[in-house]
């Protein structure tokens, strides 16, 4: 049955559910944000020191930040059931995607770059994996490929026998040491892990299959590495030597980083592309070498007469004869003379005569008095025409 909450958050739906947790998608009412609800089963309580354990496991996870990692937002307990809060991932798991079929090299060389750093970074801060399997590589929105569950295995560590569903670890990449049960489990089992993991990517089967999950951690104890060239023939052969080397028997034989390992999948990787292009880039590729290639034509030296022969007659003209005679009219035979042509009578177009004869000057336009001379004219108008007023009114009142 779905459960309405844990904790503070909103169950929306499951995502998924194995042996050692549940995962649900959630909804986060604080920060309005979707998350990934991992619930751990009951059974782990049942050690009384289990909660001082997984509190110290969760507070070392959350701490560790990385790229390749998916991060850890909380950790709690609800009905008795301790769960941890990561981000979601909304890519699905890498085996999700491997249920289409094998990955191409490029695609696996692109998800090793980021498993290996971040394997890496984990081993740096006194943490191991334990768990290493396609399920627990997850990618976001833009197919980034993500370490998850890192820590898990080693809270329930002390809590699970080593029997059946279980045991600590997945069967089928297991590394020898942990399927032995050996106590001191170091960075090179989960390097053993990514290799059994590669081989997966690669031929979409994995490399030791039994009836039992018992039976194929012991596979991974006597039986020799599988050859992956028998399951996809289209791979380099070199890419066995990863294989090899990443699944040896021997921890001390196998690749001290994951870096190292992902650096040996780019190089086989990148001789084996040796252009990586996308399908549009490739198909231009294609039509350009198929296009033939046009040159300005060459202009080749006359060729040389054979020793021998003649020299070509040379023609000298007359020198009463033009190099360039004229064209002849094909309707007048040559031995008459050519015609000459009758004249077109063209009406007569009776002359123009200029307005102005150059040879006569152009009449200047008439000019009147200056506009000064009529201001004064003008106040000296105004001066009589004051003086008679004024001696008309002497006469009236005098």
């Amino acid at each position: 049955m779905l459960p309405a909450n844990i904790g503070r958050y909103v169950i929306k739906s499951e995502i998924a559910r194995g042996g050692m947790a549940t995962v649900y998608l959630a909804f986060d009412p604080f920060v309005k944000r979707e998350v990934a609800i991992k619930l751990l089963p009951a059974m782990l309580t049942h050690d009384p020191t289990f909660r001082a354990r997984f509190d110290l496991e969760a507070q070392t996870v959350a701490s560790v930040e990385h790229q390749g990692i998916v991060s850890l937002y909380d950790f709690g307990e609800a009905n008795g059931q301790p769960y941890l809060v990561m981000r979601y991932m909304p890519g699905g798991s890498l085996s999700q995607r491997l249920k289409s079929g094998p990955l191409s090299l490029a695609e696996t060389s692109r998800i090793y770059s980021r498993l290996g750093a971040a394997l890496d970074h984990i081993h740096s801060k006194g943490i191991i994996h334990r768990d290493l399997k396609p399920a627990n590589i997850l990618f976001d929105e833009f197919h980034n490929a993500y370490l998850s569950d890192f820590g898990i295995a080693h809270i329930a560590e002390a809590n699970v026998a080593l029997t059946g569903e279980g045991m600590i670890g997945t069967p089928a990449y297991m590394s020898p040491e942990q399927a032995r049960g050996d106590a001191n489990i170091t960075r090179c089992s989960d390097i053993y892990g990514l290799g059994a993991i590669l081989f997966e990517i690669l031929t979409g089967r994995q490399p030791f299959e039994a009836s039992t999950p018992m039976g194929a951690a012991i596979k991974h104890i006597t039986d020799p590495i599988p050859r992956v060239l028998e399951f996809n023939q289209e791979l380099p052969a070199e890419i066995q030597k990863v294989i090899d080397k990443a699944m040896a028997k021997d921890c001390s034989q196998r690749y001290q980083t994951g870096a190292s390992m992902a650096q040996a999948i780019m190089l086989i990787a990148s001789k084996t592309l040796k252009n990586p292009l996308n399908a549009d880039d490739e198909r231009t590729a294609r039509i350009t070498q198929a296009a033939p290639v046009r040159t300005a034509p060459s202009i080749n030296p006359p060729s040389q007469p054979k020793p021998g022969t003649p020299p070509p007659p040379v023609y000298h003209p007359p020198a009463n004869v033009s190099p360039l005679p004229p064209a002849r009219n094909p309707e007048v035979p040559p031995s008459q003379p050519r015609p000459a042509p009758t004249p077109t009578p063209q009406p007569a177009i009776p002359p123009v005569a200029p307005a102005h004869p150059p040879s006569e000057p152009r009449p200047t336009p008439h000019q009147g008095p200056p506009m000064w001379l009529w201001g004064l004219l003008g106040l000296f108008g105004l001066a009589v025409a004051c003086g008679l007023i004024l001696l008309v009114l002497w006469l009236v009142y005098s």
